[in-house]
């Protein structure tokens, strides 16, 4: 009798070898790769006329692993689908079996669905124990998402293309997004550093301890923040404090509080701790965490670290709670074990919910365990992943918190001190959750023994200036973060959006801060002026609960489609007559505000009145690149600026975003005039324009040359470079200034050596030239000599240490030899020199060894060529 045969279907051919361990010779494991079939690209893949019916293609790979699927599924008696356990896996697996179904290979063949959220032998042996049948709901719910987002993006897209140059397409989700990167960045352009003081005190108590407290009250007032605005206030306020010799405790509260731990990762928290704590991007996180998840091998077996990671659930099985307190027990003490476990609970009720959190597979293997085995990242995140879990599981911190009121004699000066006692870490001697932004730390410093009535010597009093801070930008943590408060998009989401929107330009990391483009405000201005509704919060995240709904079949998916549609589509037919002139009024009203704010020490200013001929009026302009701000007497005035507000940190000081040029005269030779352009690789000046049979004279702008102070005369000077200063005063050889592809530089001879930051080329003269030319190194010479000498070498000759290129070495005649990363360049020996130099010299061929003749190499490599060319038979 045959034995049985069974196909399983994963995702990825690390998973698929895995299994195939798990499982018996009966079963046939094989990887899709992924999703096998998709919606062309292309106009009417989602048909609303015809209920929203949708086209999928099969691309070359999808059609090379189907292939492969249905010859191994022919004659089998089941198939089991053994996607991802979530919204997308069951996607994949419904892809799989609807395609093989219209192939005709399911005949006789039984098809189930399997599911583990961690790949390990016993959960995977478990999951083919309790098989179920797909899921229909999950299917609608991942069908209306795609639909949704195909009838935004080619529906939408085009609108933009025909009524906004320069844009790129426009995403459901994503631009909701790149509204919040837009708003707070318009947010922080008109914000206005506002001064204020704070007053505080150094005090000592009775028993002769020091502490401080800061000031709360004056005069009968509690003091807000911004009080105190201005050095005289300040001042006021320290002569009361400086002419009481003594204070007097009025109140002292004390109190204990319990810390409790954060519940276990889940997606978006884990991507969020990941950047704080390790500087890790949201898509490293996940790609790092999809390693962990399909494992590595120990023992001869592959095993998965970590469970499943696109999750929004926070609870972990029963299983894992007693496996984290019985390592709390082992690791920590009874002290540090809560005496019932604690039990976490999703607010969320999307279908992600019935997952548990990221988590170990095996709390067992600690960092230090997997050290061998995983690199650098790898062995961080699933520490920053051992660590939560087990802390999770941990007792609550339990800290004294101690507040002080202090008054000065007649009562006219209030202070306040604070401070913490950690009483018991609990939790905190393991783990502490990380934060987005700098928080206020008071309250942090610990007090000494105080009692009511006693009375404190006043040491000190000090009055420091500050001034209010704008909001800061998103990170990829504090953005996942709102996003997931607003209840836009979901785990498996968040990292394509953040791609998606760096890939259109629309937005750009900066210090790990994301900053708007150009483009991407302008979309975000006409989407919000045009089709406001669709990149309100509220409805985005409605939606994604509507989508949560059919996935929960509360609800119908193509009844969620029709009554989108219906006010989608005559939104956008709404745009038909729309013309570009409406377009840019609508934009120039919408952002005039950010752009164009009234400056505050001259309010009767016009903030649109044209700077240049003080007649034209400023307001938005589009060309082909995007946005920038112009003057409404074009051509006859030709000034622009960036799409910035004037003198705002986003605004680049380099030059204007128009990609249209700005006429700054006429050369006096030729009577050609002379442009400042915008091009690919950054601003340029222009002499003439040039055309098919003759390419103009063009130089670029050196880097941190302010535009602004860019008048003809420079455009002229960076026109005629390379410049000649002078001849060198040792060999009579000219010495000549230009501008070559890295930057502005100094030539002498064959000699070029890049100008110094700070020089200017247009500037500089023959006696600096000749101190930058003597000060650069030379090629095949060192920059300078020896940091120090070590010592003489017991075969003679010094032994040196200098600072090389990749790091500090030590030389001894012709051999260098690198210290080992890590090793102070301060506290190396001579004899350490002399080890170092010696293992370095060995590494070399020794030159005493017989070369070999030129007719001994050509025998060996005519005997090698024989011994590989096959024998004719």
């Amino acid at each position: 009798m045959t034995a049985s045969k069974h196909v399983v279907v994963v995702e990825s051919p690390a998973k698929a070898k895995t299994i195939n361990r798990y499982l018996g010779s009966d079963f046939d494991v094989v990887a899709s790769y992924g999703h096998v079939r998709d919606l062309p690209a292309k106009d009417g893949s989602v048909d609303p006329a015809q209920d929203f019916s949708m086209v999928w293609q099969v691309d070359g790979r999808g059609e090379k692993r189907l292939k492969d699927i249905a010859a191994r599924v022919r004659g089998a008696d089941t198939l089991y689908l053994a996607t991802d356990p979530d919204r997308e896996g069951e996607a994949i697996s419904w892809h799989i079996a609807e395609e093989l179904k219209r192939r005709r290979v399911l005949k006789d063949v039984k098809i189930q669905r399997v599911v583990f959220n961690e790949i390990t032998k016993k959960a995977v042996q478990a999951a083919f124990e309790n098989p179920r049948d797909l899921d229909h709901h999950l299917v609608d719910a991942y069908l209306a998402r795609r639909a949704l987002d195909y009838l935004v993006g080619f529906t939408l897209s085009p609108v933009l293309w025909r009524k906004l140059p320069g844009s790129r397409s426009a995403g459901r989700v994503q631009s909701v997004a790149l509204r919040l990167i837009s708003e707070r960045e318009a947010e922080i352009e008109v914000f206005r550093a506002q001064e204020y003081w704070s007053l505080a005190a150094s005090l000592k108590s009775a028993e002769g301890e020091t502490f401080k407290a800061r000031l709360t009250h004056l005069d009968g007032q509690k003091l807000d923040r911004l009080d105190i605005a201005n050095k005289v206030a300040a001042d006021a306020a320290l002569a009361v404090l400086r002419a009481a010799p003594t204070v007097e405790v009025t109140t002292l509260e004390q109190k204990q509080v319990r810390r409790h731990p954060q519940p276990p990762f889940t997606t978006s928290t884990l991507q969020q701790e990941a950047s704080r704590k390790l500087g890790l991007s949201a898509s490293n996180t996940m790609r790092i965490a999809q390693k962990l998840y399909e494992g590595i091998t120990l023992d001869g077996e592959t095993v998965g670290l970590i469970t499943y990671m696109r999750t929004d659930g926070v609870q972990l099985s029963g299983d894992a709670i007693a496996a984290a307190r019985s390592v709390v027990a082992a690791d920590f003490g009874d002290a540090y074990l809560p005496s019932s476990p604690r039990v976490y609970k999703t607010k969320a009720k999307n279908a992600q919910e019935a997952h548990e959190a990221i988590r170990p597979t095996d709390l067992r293997r600690n960092s230090k365990f997997l050290s061998r085995y995983l690199d650098r990242d790898e062995l961080r995140l699933y520490d920053l992943i051992w660590k939560r879990t087990l802390a999770s599981q941990m007792e609550s911190a339990r800290l004294n918190q101690t507040a002080v009121d202090l008054a000065v004699p007649g009562g006219r000066a209030l202070l306040r001190a604070n401070g913490t006692v950690v009483q018991f870490d609990g939790f905190l001697k393991l783990y502490e959750e990380g934060r987005d932004d700098a928080q206020d730390d008071e309250g942090s410093a610990r007090l000494p023994a105080l009692a009511q009535g006693e009375t404190c010597q006043m040491v000190e009093a000090e009055a420091e200036q500050h001034f209010t801070q704008p909001p800061p930008r998103y990170s990829e943590a504090s953005l996942i973060k709102k996003l997931e408060e607003l209840g836009i998009g979901r785990p498996s989401t968040y990292t394509s959006i953040l791609q998606v929107l760096q890939d259109r330009n629309y937005v750009r990391l900066e210090k790990r801060r994301f900053l708007p483009e150009d483009r991407g405000r302008l979309v975000t201005a006409f989407l919000s002026s045009f089709f406001k509704r669709y990149v309100e919060y509220d409805f985005t995240a409605n939606l994604e609960n509507q989508l949560d709904d059919i996935s929960g079949g509360r609800i119908d998916w193509k009844a969620v489609l029709r009554e989108f549609w219906e006010a989608f589509d005559t939104a956008i037919g709404g745009t038909k007559d729309l013309k570009i002139s409406d377009v840019i009024d609508a934009l120039d009203e919408d952002l005039g505000p950010h752009f164009f704010p009234i400056d505050a020490e001259s309010p009767d200013r016009d903030p649109r009145l044209c700077p240049s001929c003080n007649e034209g009026r400023l307001g938005l302009r589009l060309g082909k690149t995007g946005g920038f701000i112009g003057c409404s007497k074009y051509p006859d005035c030709r000034y622009t600026r960036p799409l910035a507000v004037p003198g705002s940190e986003s605004e680049n000081g380099n030059g204007d975003a128009t990609g249209q040029p700005r006429t700054l005269g006429e050369d006096p030779n030729s009577g050609l005039p002379v442009s400042l352009r915008q091009g690919p690789f950054g601003l340029y000046v222009q002499l003439g324009e040039g055309g098919k049979a003759e390419k103009p004279k063009r130089s670029s702008l050196p880097k941190g040359m302010d535009v602004n102070a860019l008048d003809l005369e420079k455009a002229l000077a960076l026109l005629s470079l390379p410049r000649e200063i002078g001849k060198h005063p040792e060999d009579g050889e000219m010495v000549t200034a230009g501008l070559g592809r890295f930057g502005p530089y100094i030539k002498h001879g064959p000699r070029f050596v890049s100008l110094p930051v700070g020089d200017d080329i247009l500037s500089v003269g023959l006696n600096r030239a000749v101190t930058i030319l003597a000060e650069a190194p030379q090629k095949g010479k060192s920059a300078a000599g020896p940091l120090k000498t070590l010592g003489t070498h017991p075969d003679g000759g010094e032994v040196t240490l200098h600072s090389g290129r990749y790091g500090p070495y030590v030389k001894h005649g012709k051999v260098n030899a690198t210290l080992p990363r890590g090793e102070d360049k301060d506290t190396v020996t001579l004899d350490r020199a002399i080890e170092l130099v010696a293992k370095q010299a060995a590494k070399k061929p020794s030159k005493s060894a017989p070369a070999k003749s030129k007719a001994a190499k050509a025998k060996t490599t005519k005997a090698k060529s024989t011994k590989a060319r096959p024998k004719k038979g």
